[in-house]
C-alpha cells in the first residue's frame, strides 16, 4: 500500500513515495525520492518526478492509494509579487455605509500592492450580526459596478460580505457573483464566505491573495491532472490545501519533524527547533514542537507580510533560494532576490552555462557547494561573493530570528533543495535530516485532511445540541469532500463563541475535524471540476503594469501596518516640542501594542483603529494629531470624549465608516451649546477604544490630553471614575454609520443609564459610537488617571524593543511598569455562558510539560495547578485549581489588571482564546482612584462582577512616565 506526494517548487518538483506499512521503521517508509528541475508547463516536471520514483521503487502501479500534490509553487508567485502569476484583483464589499475607515488593501506590504491592487468599491448589502440586512442588494449597482470593473481590463475579483460567515449560504455574495458572471462569464471571482470567519480585514486579505492567483492555480491544476493521467495511474488525486492558497505548511513541516524523528525531537527540548526549508525560490521558517508539529499561529496567519484568516502554521517566508538573483549596482552594491530565475535555475545559472548571477553561482565560487561546472563563476570577485554570502547570512538570521522566542540557541532543521545557500558559518546548530531535500513531498504524502466550519448561528430560540450537531456534520462533509476517509474521521475540537451584547444567543462556531486520506475510491472530489479549469477565450483590455516583478531593499519588507520596519527602536525618540508630543506612524504602531495589554482581554483589538489613523497620517501628515499633558489643561477648559461600544466581534466585522463618534461628539456639543472643546479624552485606553480619540484630534483640530477614564478597559460606562466621583455623564449620545442617532437625557442612575444604552446598542447591529457629556478640566485634571496614553507607549516599545533584541518581553515591559508574571502555561479549555444576559467566561491554563517548553523565559515550573482565568469580555480574576488542593487560591483580580500575552508579546483579547495557545499572564496594579474608596471599589472591583471575593493588591501602583516630559524639546531641535 503505497503513497505519492509531490510539491511543485518555484525551482524544483520533489516527489516521494512511502510504503504506508513501513512508516514506524527508521526508513519512515520512504522507497525513494528525486528532484527534478520545475518546467514552464508544470506537467512535465510532475510528470517526470513521479514517473521516477515509481520506476526507482519498482511498486506495483495497481497498489498506489493516491498522489498528494504540495503547492509551494502557488505561495511563491505571492512571496516573489510576480505580476506574471498574480493577477491585479478588484474588491467588492457588501457593506453598505459601513467599513470606510479601513479600504481593502489597507495593511498589504508596499510593493505587493504595487501588483495586485485594483480598485475597491462599497456596496449597499451585508447583514447585521443578527441576521437583519444592513441594506438591500442592488442589483443594478452590482451591474455597473460589473461593468466598470471589466472596462478596466480586469479579471480578478474578490466579493466581501459583512458578516458572510452568518450567511450560511453565503446569498448576498453567491448572488452578486451570480449576477457578475451571467454578463461576464471570464472572470475569476473569489468569495469570501468560503474561506474564513468572522473579522472582515484578515478574511477579505485572504479572499484578496485567492483571488490574485486563482488563474494561475487553474492553469496549475490542470496541469497535476494530466500528469497523472499521462503516467497511467488510476488512483485518486488530492492537493494538500483547499481553499487556501498555503495550507502547504502544514505538511511541508510535518514532513520535516517526521523524517527527523520524534525522539530526536525530544532530544532537543532544551532548544529552539526551526526548520529552514530552502527551495529555489523562498526560504520558509516554522518554530517545531517537540512532538514534531509546527507551532501554531495565534490570532492570525501573515502571509508574504500580509494579515490573513488561513489556518496554519505560523511561518516567516523570505525571497531567498537557489535561484535568487544577485545584482551588482553600479555603485557596487550586492543584492539578492526577491526574485529568481526558479525553475530556469538550470539553464540560466552562471554554473551551468547561462549568463544570470545567482545564489548558487555565489555559493559554487565560494567553494561551499560543488554544482554545475565551477570554472565559470572563477571571474566573480571575491568582494561580490564575500558581499553576498554576507546577505544571504543576515537574511536567514533575521529569518530565523523573528521566528525565535528568546536568546536562546536555535538547532535548525535544514532542508529544502536549495539548502546549499546555508552558509556553513551560521552561528546555530543545524543538520540535514535523511531525504532533507524531498520534506515538502513526504509532506504531502502523509497528509491528513481537515473539514473546518466557522460560522456565526443564532442560537435563540433553537436547540444548541442540534446546531452544533449540525456544524459538525458540515465539518465531516467538508472533510469528506477533500479527501478523507468516512470511516476514520475524528473531531479535533468545538469551539463556541458567545458574541457580547446580543439578545439572540448569536454564537460563531468553530468546528474541526481531520482524518486520513481514504485508500480506495476514484474520487477527484478535492479538485475543481473540469468546467471550473477551463481557460476564458476573451481577451479583456490589458491592465498597466507598473513593473513585472515589484523590488524593495534586502531584508525589508514595506508594510503599510507596520511602520517600526527597520527603525531601531531603541533609538528612536518621539517628535515632543515645545511640551506637544506630534503622533508619527511608529508612535501609533507602538501605541496600539501598549493598548492591547492595557485592554485586559477587551476593548476591541486596536489594530483597525491603528490602520485608520496611519491612514490619516499618510492623507493629512504627522503633526496634525498632538498629544498634551494632563497639567497643560486649564481648569475652565472644555473637553470631550467619544469610544466604540458594543461588540468586539461586530466591530471587527462591520468596521466602521469613521462618521459615527464624531457625528456623536457633534450632536452632544449642539445640544449643550459648546460652540468649541480644547482637548479629546479617551474614555478607556485599553484595545481600540484608546485609539479612537486619535481621528477625533485629527478631525477637529484639537489635542488629545494624555489620560484615560479608566486605566484599562471596562465593560461599561459606569466604569469611568468622573461618573465614578460623581461627574455628571449625560445627557449621552449613541450614533451609527446610517444617520441614526439617539439621547439618553436622563436615568435614574448610571446602572440604568447602561441598560439604556445597550437597549439603543442593540437594535443598531451592537457596534455603535458613544459621546458623553463633555467635562472641564478641571474634572478631567481630578478624576482621570494620568498619562495612561505615554504608559501604552511605553509598554508597546519594551514588546518591540524586545523583539529586535531577543530578550524576554515581560522582564522588558517590567522595566518600564510595575508588572508580575503571574503563569506561563497552555490553554486548555474555554468555555463561555449566556446564562446570565452577558457572555461570562472561563479560560484554563495548565502548566507546560517538558516537551512543551519553548524557552519562553522564566516559567512556573514549581506551580504544578492550573491557573483560571474568569472573563467578561475583560480579565477579571485569575486563581489558582487543581494538583489535589480542594481550596482556589486567588491570584489577582479587578481593579486590578490581568492580561494574556502570546508568544510575540501582543495582547490577546478574550474573544482569541482557545485551545493550544501557550500564553503568559501578567498582572499591573490599578489606579488609586480605583482603590482608595469604597464607592469606587464597589463598582470596578469583584462586587460589581459578582465574583464573590474580596480585593487583594497584586502590588504598589506606581504613575506612568510621561512621554512629554522625558522627550520635549525646544522647537529649534531636530526630533
Amino acid at each position: 500500500m503505497y503513497r505519492i506526494g509531490c510539491d511543485v517548487g518555484g525551482t524544483n518538483t520533489d516527489a516521494a513515495i512511502l510504503d504506508i506499512t513501513q512508516l514506524e521503521e527508521s526508513s519512515k517508509g520512504v522507497l525513494a525520492t528525486c528532484k527534478t528541475p520545475t518546467t514552464s508547463n508544470v506537467t512535465d516536471g510532475i510528470r517526470a518526478a513521479i514517473e521516477e520514483v515509481v520506476v526507482k521503487s519498482q511498486v506495483d502501479r495497481g497498489k498506489v492509494l493516491n498522489v498528494a500534490i504540495g503547492t509551494t509553487h502557488f505561495v511563491n508567485a505571492v512571496v516573489e509579487k510576480d505580476a506574471s502569476r498574480l493577477e491585479r484583483v478588484a474588491v467588492i464589499r457588501l457593506c453598505g455605509p459601513y467599513t470606510r475607515s479601513n479600504p481593502p488593501f489597507c495593511d498589504f506590504p508596499y510593493a505587493l500592492r504595487d501588483v495586485i491592487e485594483g480598485p475597491y468599491y462599497y456596496l449597499d448589502g451585508g447583514l447585521e450580526v443578527d441576521g437583519r440586512e444592513i441594506t438591500v442588494l442592488n442589483t443594478q449597482q452590482i451591474r455597473e459596478t460589473t461593468d466598470t470593473i471589466v472596462r478596466l481590463g480586469i479579471q480578478a475579483v474578490a466579493i466581501v460580505g459583512v458578516f458572510s460567515a452568518l450567511d450560511h449560504q453565503g446569498l448576498h455574495e453567491e448572488r452578486c457573483r451570480q449576477l457578475m458572471l451571467e454578463a461576464y462569464p471570464h472572470l475569476s471571482i473569489a468569495m469570501s464566505h468560503s474561506i474564513g470567519g468572522p473579522g472582515l480585514l484578515a478574511r477579505e486579505n485572504a479572499t484578496i491573495l485567492n483571488a490574485a492567483i486563482l488563474r494561475f492555480a487553474k492553469r496549475t491544476i490542470r496541469g497535476f491532472r494530466q500528469a497523472i493521467t499521462e503516467i497511467g495511474l488510476t488512483c485518486p488525486l488530492f492537493l494538500t490545501q483547499n481553499d487556501d492558497i498555503c495550507k502547504w505548511a502544514n505538511e511541508q513541516f510535518n514532513g520535516s519533524g517526521f523524517l527527523h524523528g520524534n525522539s530526536s525531537m525530544k532530544d532537543l527540548r532544551d532548544k529552539q527547533v526551526l526548520v529552514v526549508d530552502i527551495g529555489g525560490t523562498t526560504t520558509d521558517v516554522c518554530a517545531l514542537l517537540p512532538s514534531g508539529f509546527p507551532r501554531k499561529a495565534a490570532n492570525f496567519v501573515e502571509v508574504a507580510n500580509v494579515r490573513t484568516a488561513f489556518a496554519m502554521p505560523e511561518v516567516h517566508s523570505i525571497g531567498l533560494g537557489g535561484g535568487s538573483r544577485v545584482r551588482v549596482d553600479d555603485s557596487g552594491r550586492v543584492s539578492i532576490g526577491p526574485d529568481s530565475v526558479g525553475y530556469k535555475l538550470t539553464k540560466e545559472a552562471l554554473v551551468f552555462g547561462g549568463s544570470t548571477m545567482t545564489a548558487t553561482d555565489i555559493v559554487v565560487a565560494a567553494g561551499a557547494a560543488k554544482i554545475g561546472d565551477p570554472t565559470k563563476v572563477k571571474h566573480i570577485p571575491e568582494d561580490v561573493v564575500s558581499a553576498a554570502i554576507a546577505q544571504m547570512r543576515r537574511l536567514l538570521e533575521l529569518a530565523t530570528d523573528k521566528m525565535k522566542v528568546s536568546a536562546a540557541p536555535a538547532f535548525v532543521l535544514l532542508v529544502g533543495g536549495g539548502s546549499v545557500v546555508f552558509p556553513k558559518n551560521m552561528s546555530m546548530e543545524h543538520v540535514e535530516p535523511q531525504n532533507h531535500d524531498s520534506a515538502n513531498a513526504v509532506g504531502a504524502a502523509i497528509a491528513k485532511i481537515a473539514g473546518d466550519v466557522d460560522i456565526i448561528e443564532v442560537l435563540a430560540g433553537r436547540d444548541e445540541d442540534e446546531v452544533v450537531e449540525a456544524a459538525r456534520q458540515k465539518a465531516i462533509d467538508s472533510a469528506v469532500a477533500n479527501g478523507a476517509d468516512p470511516e476514520l474521521i475524528e473531531l479535533a475540537g468545538i469551539t463556541k463563541i458567545p458574541l457580547l451584547y446580543v439578545n439572540n444567543k448569536a454564537t460563531r462556531l468553530i468546528v474541526k475535524v481531520v482524518g486520513p486520506l481514504r485508500t480506495s475510491g476514484n474520487s477527484h472530489a478535492a479538485i475543481p471540476s473540469d468546467r471550473e479549469l477551463e481557460d476564458d477565450t476573451s481577451e479583456p483590455q490589458p491592465v498597466v503594469r507598473r513593473d513585472t516583478m515589484a523590488k524593495e531593499s534586502p531584508g525589508q519588507e514595506g508594510n503599510m501596518a507596520q511602520p517600526s520596519l527597520g527603525v531601531n527602536i531603541e533609538r528612536y525618540r518621539p517628535d515632543v516640542r515645545r511640551e506637544i508630543w506630534h503622533i508619527s506612524p511608529v508612535d501609533v504602531e507602538i501605541i496600539a501594542i501598549g493598548c492591547g495589554i492595557l485592554g485586559t482581554g477587551g476593548g476591541g483589538s486596536p489594530y483597525n483603529m491603528a490602520l485608520y489613523v496611519l491612514d490619516i497620517i499618510r492623507r493629512e501628515g504627522s503633526g496634525k494629531i498632538r498629544v498634551v499633558s494632563l497639567e497643560a489643561l486649564g481648569d475652565d477648559d472644555i473637553c470631550v470624549d467619544g469610544s466604540g461600544y458594543g461588540a468586539p466581534s461586530v466591530s471587527d466585522e462591520r468596521v466602521s465608516s469613521g462618521t459615527e463618534v464624531p457625528a456623536a461628539i457633534r450632536e452632544i456639543n449642539g445640544m449643550l451649546g459648546h460652540r468649541d472643546f480644547q482637548g479629546v479624552v479617551a474614555a478607556e485606553i485599553g484595545g481600540g477604544n484608546g485609539l479612537v480619540t486619535f481621528p477625533i484630534s485629527a478631525k477637529f483640530d484639537r489635542p488629545i490630553v494624555d489620560c484615560d477614564f479608566m486605566g484599562r478597559a471596562y465593560p461599561t460606562v459606569e466604569h469611568c471614575t468622573p461618573y465614578v466621583y460623581g461627574e455628571p455623564v449625560m445627557p449621552v449620545c449613541v450614533a451609527d454609520a446610517k444617520g441614526n442617532v439617539g439621547i439618553v437625557a436622563r436615568a435614574e442612575n448610571n446602572t440604568k443609564l447602561e441598560g439604556m444604552l445597550r437597549t439603543m446598542c442593540v437594535e443598531l447591529g451592537n457596534a455603535v459610537a458613544v459621546a458623553g457629556r463633555p467635562l472641564s478640566g478641571k474634572a478631567i485634571k481630578d478624576f482621570a488617571i494620568p498619562n495612561t496614553l505615554s504608559q501604552a507607549w511605553y509598554l508597546g516599545r519594551a514588546v518591540l524593543l524586545a523583539r529586535q533584541k531577543k530578550i524576554d518581553f515581560v522582564e522588558a515591559i517590567g522595566d518600564v511598569s510595575p508588572v508580575k508574571l503571574l503563569y506561563t502555561g497552555k490553554i486548555v479549555d474555554v468555555s463561555r455562558d449566556l446564562s446570565r444576559g452577558y457572555t461570562v467566561g472561563q479560560c484554563v491554563i495548565a502548566p507546560l510539560s517538558i516537551d512543551e517548553q519553548e524557552n519562553l523565559g522564566e516559567t512556573l515550573e514549581t506551580e504544578t495547578r492550573n491557573l483560571n482565568v474568569t472573563f467578561q469580555n475583560e480579565y477579571l480574576i485569575a486563581y489558582y485549581e487543581g494538583a489535589g488542593k480542594a481550596e482556589k487560591e486567588l491570584v489577582c483580580v479587578v481593579p486590578d489588571l490581568i492580561s494574556l500575552l502570546g508568544s510575540n508579546g501582543e495582547a490577546l483579547g478574550s474573544p482569541d482564546l482557545r485551545y493550544g495557545l501557550q500564553v503568559r499572564v501578567i498582572a499591573m496594579p490599578a489606579h488609586p482612584l480605583w482603590t482608595e474608596s469604597k464607592e469606587a471599589l464597589k463598582i470596578g472591583g469583584p462586587e460589581f462582577f459578582q465574583l464573590g471575593v474580596q480585593w487583594k493588591s497584586i502590588g504598589e501602583y506606581r504613575r506612568p512616565r510621561s512621554v512629554i516630559e522625558e522627550f520635549n524639546q525646544d522647537e529649534t531641535t531636530p526630533p
